[in-house]
């Protein structure tokens, strides 16, 4: 059995079990709720709404809350000077099907079980591992003997990017000035007729 469900102003097709990714819902992760807005049961016994299907909803399970990844976003018209540039990351959340009612009554369910990510955890983990990563890698020199070539190399790494962004700071304070043209003299011969 199938269903075809309407959020966000979108119609999906899903079946039980399945996983998919709709805009932003205000649900809390892990919290299970029904979706009532069902166009349509496909099945043996299909039933189509008119527009809803009355009394067949499908359970959902939030697995996930987090941003898709960042797209550009250029605007140009040729032949005015403008340009803008930008970057752009939409919501999304991410849901699994556990069960479809249809409105007789018969459920379908899930055989697998939904697997809830907290994406603020799993961000929060990344940074504890290359801090934890970047202390190991300094006190492993230290003890070794090269303490003094990895500390050198760990500030040569963020001097350098202090320096270029001044670099690039100053390149743009200073504008070339347009040197005017020296004039050459020109001198005329006199010569003398004999």
């Amino acid at each position: 059995m199938y269903a075809i469900i309407r959020t966000g102003g979108k119609q999906y097709k899903v079946q039980a079990g399945d996983v998919l990714q709709v805009d932003k819902l205000d649900q809390d992760l892990g919290k299970e709720f029904n979706i009532g807005e069902v166009l349509m049961i496909g099945g043996d016994p299909a039933v189509i709404g008119q527009p809803l299907v009355k009394n067949a909803s499908v359970t959902v399970i939030v697995t996930k809350q987090a941003k898709t990844r960042k797209k550009i976003v250029f605007k140009k018209k040729r032949r005015h000077g403008y340009r803008r540039f930008a970057t752009h990351k939409q919501d999304f959340t991410e849901i699994f099907v556990k069960a479809i009612t249809s409105p007789d009554g018969k459920v379908t369910k899930s055989e697998s079980s939904p697997v809830v990510k907290d994406m603020a955890a799993v961000r929060l983990q990344k940074i504890q591992d290359k801090q934890l990563a970047r202390k190991t890698r300094v006190e492993a020199a230290i003890g070794g003997g090269d303490a003094g070539e990895i500390l050198k190399q760990e500030v040569k790494k963020v001097t350098k990017k202090k320096v270029v962004k001044k670099a690039t700071a100053k390149k743009a304070a200073k504008k070339p000035a347009k040197k005017a043209a020296a004039k050459k003299k020109v001198t005329k011969k006199t010569s003398k007729k004999a």
